[in-house]
């Protein structure tokens, strides 16, 4: 029996490509195991999906001061020792990584035990984890070909990312079911990520009305983030988060308003969806999701407001400016080829797997 142990948490993005991989791997016959954080929203994630799932101890990594970083480093070594210890129990083939604070121990227990590892970098440029976790890792697969210019020439490798193969294939019928919309109006989907977004929540509902003139609106604003004085409006459904229907609402979702998560932005590439992205702020991240958002810019695969400069009316504009040439961008899409990532890896996988 082929073993493999998948690690990647602190964020949903460092699960998702994870679970992206699992259909593929138990149909090549692997015994899948995971590493990660004892409290992360990885654990229920993957435990949900019956993975055999083990708890390590993880320090969060920083670029600024916290008093915790005079501790953190002993916790990273406790996890690099549970790490060693579950690896010499399960005996893996190899590991693959998706980053997180989580993965560096793990990363670094596979190097002493000689456990082949690839790690996969989501954003243009790499986190923090990675960043410490690469020169422990065999290959590096990267996102945006633009990334191989900050990784190791003769680990790094483009791939893409990981797709899902159930988000892309929604039913049309259950998404319009769900909403309870007509398809007498095309639908704009907002997204602001697992939390949401206040900003982008508060210029979807100031232009809402005029909105609502022309288009349908997904609004999938965050937990706690619903407006109880809009929730019977016609055209206009809001949920806190969703995850089995996400697929079917995507499904007939003609332009999507989205922060520039890696994940999320090369889901919608894959599934040609015309998109306009408003990138967390350099004040609130390290600055990756406005590099994601300005490579697709740069391949007319998405139009981009930065959070700085967004009103209502540049707001409305762009989405009636991207909806009207629709076509162009979903022309530009289909020449891609990066939602091939899923295969690449696998084939990644299976070639390094064994190796010294």
């Amino acid at each position: 029996m082929k073993k493999i142990i998948l690690t990647g948490g602190g964020t949903a993005g460092h699960v998702t490509p994870n679970i992206a991989l699992l259909p593929k791997l138990k149909k090549l016959g692997y015994e899948i195991y995971y590493i990660g954080s004892k409290n992360g929203i990885e654990r229920q994630l993957i435990e949900e999906l019956n993975i055999k799932y083990f708890a390590i101890s993880s320090g969060k990594l920083r670029r600024y001061f916290h008093k915790d970083n005079f501790t953190d480093p002993f916790r990273v070594l406790r996890g690099m020792s549970q790490a060693a210890s579950i690896i010499k129990r399960i005996k893996p083939d190899i590991i693959f990584s998706k980053g997180g604070f989580v993965t560096v121990p793990v990363i670094m227990a596979a190097k002493l035990k000689k456990v082949p590892t690839i790690i996969h970098e989501s954003d243009y440029t790499p986190g923090l984890a990675n960043k410490i976790a690469i020169p422990f890792c065999s290959k590096v697969c990267v996102t945006f070909p633009e990334t191989l210019n900050h990784v190791p020439k003769e680990k790094g490798i483009y791939t893409g990312s990981p797709i899902r193969e159930d988000i892309l294939n929604g039913d049309s019928s259950e998404g319009y079911k769900e909403t309870g919309f007509s398809t007498n109006k095309p639908v704009i989907m907002v997204m602001g990520g697992s939390l949401g977004a206040a900003k982008i929540n508060e210029h979807i509902r100031n232009i809402l009305p005029k909105l609502l003139d022309n288009f349908n609106v997904i609004h999938l604003c965050g937990e706690g983030k619903v407006e109880e004085g809009l929730l019977n409006k016609v055209g206009y459904v809001q949920y806190p988060y969703v995850k089995n229907q996400l697929p079917h609402l995507l499904s007939i979702t003609d332009v999507v308003i989205s922060r520039a998560g890696a994940n999320s932005i090369f889901e919608f590439l894959a599934l040609k969806k015309p998109n306009i992205l408003i990138p967390l702020s350099k004040a609130a991240s390290r600055g990756d999701q406005i590099l994601n958002a300005e490579s697709f810019l740069k391949q007319g695969f998405s139009e981009v407001i930065h959070e700085e400069s967004l009103t209502d009316q540049m707001l409305l504009e762009k989405v009636e400016d991207v909806y009207k040439n629709r076509a162009s961008y979903i022309e530009k899409m289909e020449k891609d080829s990066s939602s091939l990532g899923l295969d690449k890896i696998i084939e990644l996988i299976e070639k390094n797997r064994g190796k010294k």
